[in-house]
């Protein structure tokens, strides 16, 4: 049983359980570390010139910064900054996700449209132009690979989660925060247009449970296609 008091400090929760358990650090870590790095790395000097394009379209498309930052739970329930290219309107009310993810817990919302992502609303008006389009294609979580530098946050890991949603959760469900959270994962590339709420926080847990160097290779592997099928963007 976890044990977590939240403290509420201008409409952000942080969770602060009184005990956890995480996974004991073994010599692998530094394998899985190796890869995060390696991986993002690359992929951010190879991506600059679409990087440089994402910013400047994001400019001209409407007015506010090019980053959207957002605080989120991250291993062992620590919190971190979030990094992703903004793709709403600038100050836009966080209120309807919040709801939405709160139906989305309670069973109210009982699979994604066939278009659009788990935790992201359908018909959202708060989301510009630009914003559709990195939406789709997942392009607005490139920021994120600076997350897998700085160590918050590996190449692939349970969704990174918002406070308002871990507020709501189970006991059990604690124990996606054993591991970082990640860009991709496996519930990303298994179905992801035919997953409930539910059965996405199963898969997270499943990947804690089975971890391993070549899960972690099959996942990144699967979610291209899974990306390019629009499937999958978080």
């Amino acid at each position: 049983m976890v044990n977590r008091s939240i403290r509420s400090v201008q409409d952000t929760s942080l969770i602060e359980p009184a005990s956890i358990r995480l996974t004991p650090r073994q010599p692998r870590d530094s394998l899985f570390r190796l890869l995060d790095v390696g991986l993002a790395l690359g992929v951010l000097i190879l991506s600059l010139p679409l990087i440089a394009l994402i910013a400047l379209a994001i400019s001209l498309d409407s007015p506010g910064p090019v980053l959207f930052r957002q605080r989120r739970i991250g291993r062992g329930t620590q919190p971190f900054t979030i990094l992703k290219f903004r793709t709403m309107r600038e100050n836009a009310s966080p209120e309807p996700h919040r709801r939405y993810v709160e139906a989305l817990i309670a069973g109210q919302v009982p699979s994604p449209p066939a278009d659009g992502p788990l935790f992201k609303l359908h018909h959202d008006d708060r989301v510009t132009r630009i914003g559709r389009l990195l939406r789709g294609t997942s392009l607005d979580e490139l920021p994120q690979l600076w997350n897998v530098l700085r160590g918050e946050m590996s190449i692939v890991g349970p969704r990174p989660a918002i406070s308002y949603e871990v507020e709501r959760y189970p006991a059990a469900w604690f124990r996606r925060f054993e591991v970082k959270p990640g860009i991709t994962g496996l519930w990303q590339v298994s179905g992801r247009c035919d997953l409930t709420h539910e059965q996405m926080m199963m898969l997270d847990l499943a990947y804690v449970d089975r971890r391993s160097l070549m899960l972690n290779l099959q996942i990144i592997l699967r979610t291209v296609p899974a990306v390019l099928s629009r499937r999958g963007a978080s």
